[in-house]
């Protein structure tokens, strides 16, 4: 005998959604098609194709609201269903973004843009579509600073890389005895490069702290072909590198204001011991491995609002950080996370490479997974176990995070087994040789 389940509605086919309306978004149109009652048992359908300026998207709004439209679906078509979503949204119709990857037609059917518009009307009136995540208008303005932070922080270490190859051309050797080439002691000796100075002595003797220990070093490094020509280029590239740290730290500024607004710490009163609250960002930079920015962007990314993922297995799997369960047969196996936001991707795994040298808990945890697993993969877990923790303080405004200790391990094993596995392990070893 099989397992014996209730079946729902959604399981018998029948339709969920009276009313509804679906997009096959292009970049300057989009195909619509919508399905109402009609006649008896029989639906009325209607495609037609709507442009996507403002005015045509209001036009179709207004169609949509005449009609009853219940829900409107689209899939998520690079980035020209925005315009579409929050428009309609505005206007107070429940709108869907769902995958592609989960609506594509039936293999062997004709591919049209009204026939995709059809189809994807017809999965949803039945249910048997799952909404994408987007967050509202407030996370999306938060998370539209923390991206052009990213990518003025790419931009700022392209041009010192720039720098760094300019140096090269010119024979100054300078990184290779200064840790920071951008710190006061670089900074000091690029500035004067480019006001004209040449002789390595006087440059060496621009140097703070411990370099001025390594005069000699300095010396030899800063001894090259360096000309006006150099000076040109690195004065172009060191402007640019102002501004942008200009630009960063203004960004910087808007995100906290930005996400001041949504967290509740700043406008409850003391807590029980007469101090402040702590923020979300500082209660978050508390688990290893997780600064400010990278709280900052893990925020911008997941949204204040929990509810959405049930669970914190929810959130680590549509972060893409659950590998996919495969059973055929007797055969059980794992595929691969998949691709997931490459923005929370990238914070998380920067969080994890930087947890994994911690002497915490995820950090013996880290050193632990990478003996039997591969780097990346061990990584991987490590980053969601982070996100993991990061949905229970979301979700707990009063909660904190607590380390268990890089000996927890150590404080749980038996001691016999613990004994017989080095007992195996010396055995596996063998005797020394003399």
């Amino acid at each position: 005998m099989g397992d014996q389940i209730e079946v729902s509605e959604l399981d018998v086919g029948r339709e969920l959604v009276a009313y509804v309306a679906a997009l096959d978004i292009a970049k300057a149109s989009a195909m619509v098609c919508t399905r109402v009652p009609g006649n008896g048992s029989r639906k009325r359908q209607e495609i037609f194709k709507a442009g996507a300026t403002t005015a045509a998207i209001l036009e179709l709004s207004d169609h949509l609201v005449c009609q009853g439209i219940e829900l409107v679906v689209m899939e998520s078509t690079s980035d020209y269903w925005r315009p579409f979503y929050y428009l309609l949204e505005d206007r107070g119709l429940t709108c869907w973004l769902v995958n592609a990857r989960d609506v594509k037609n039936v293999p062997g059917r004709p591919k049209t843009d009204k026939l995709d518009a059809v189809w994807l009307a017809k999965l949803a009136e039945r249910g048997m579509l799952r909404r994408s995540f987007v967050p509202p208008a407030a996370v999306r303005r938060i998370r539209d600073l923390t991206r052009a932070r990213a990518v003025l922080i790419a931009d700022r270490t392209a041009f010192k890389e720039r720098v760094e190859k300019v140096l090269e051309d010119a024979q100054i050797k300078l990184s290779t005895v200064v840790s920071d080439l951008f710190g006061v002691s670089g900074r000091a000796m690029l500035r004067a490069l480019v006001s004209g100075e040449r002789s390595p002595r006087v440059l060496a003797g621009l140097a703070y702290g411990c370099l001025r220990a390594k005069p000699e070093d300095l010396m030899e490094a800063l001894r090259g072909r360096f000309d006006a020509h150099h000076g040109y280029l690195i004065h172009l590239y060191l402007e640019s590198i102002d501004h942008l740290d200009a630009q960063i730290a203004d960004l910087g500024h808007r995100i906290e204001a930005a996400i001041a607004e949504l967290d509740p710490a700043h406008t409850d009163g003391p807590d029980a011991g007469g101090g402040r609250h702590l923020t979300l960002v500082e209660r978050l930079s508390e688990i290893p491995g997780v600064g400010v920015v990278t709280a900052q962007n893990i925020l911008a990314e997941t949204g204040f609002d929990m509810s959405v993922f049930p669970t914190p297995g929810h959130l680590a799997s549509w972060a893409k950080l659950t590998p996919r369960t495969l059973q055929s047969g007797a055969k059980h196996s794992t595929g691969g996370t998949g691709h997931g936001n490459p923005w929370l991707r990238r914070a998380l795994g920067t969080a994890a490479v930087t947890a994994g040298k911690s002497r915490s808990f995820l950090g013996t945890r880290y050193r632990r997974l990478v003996k039997r697993k591969p780097k990346k993969k061990a990584q991987t877990a490590l980053a969601r176990n982070i996100i993991e923790i990061v949905w229970q303080l979301i979700a707990d405004p009063e909660a904190r995070y607590t380390d268990l200790g890089p000996d927890w391990y150590e404080r749980r094993a038996d001691p016999e087994r613990r004994t017989r596995e080095l007992v195996r392990e010396l055995e596996r070893l063998g005797t020394p040789s003399p």
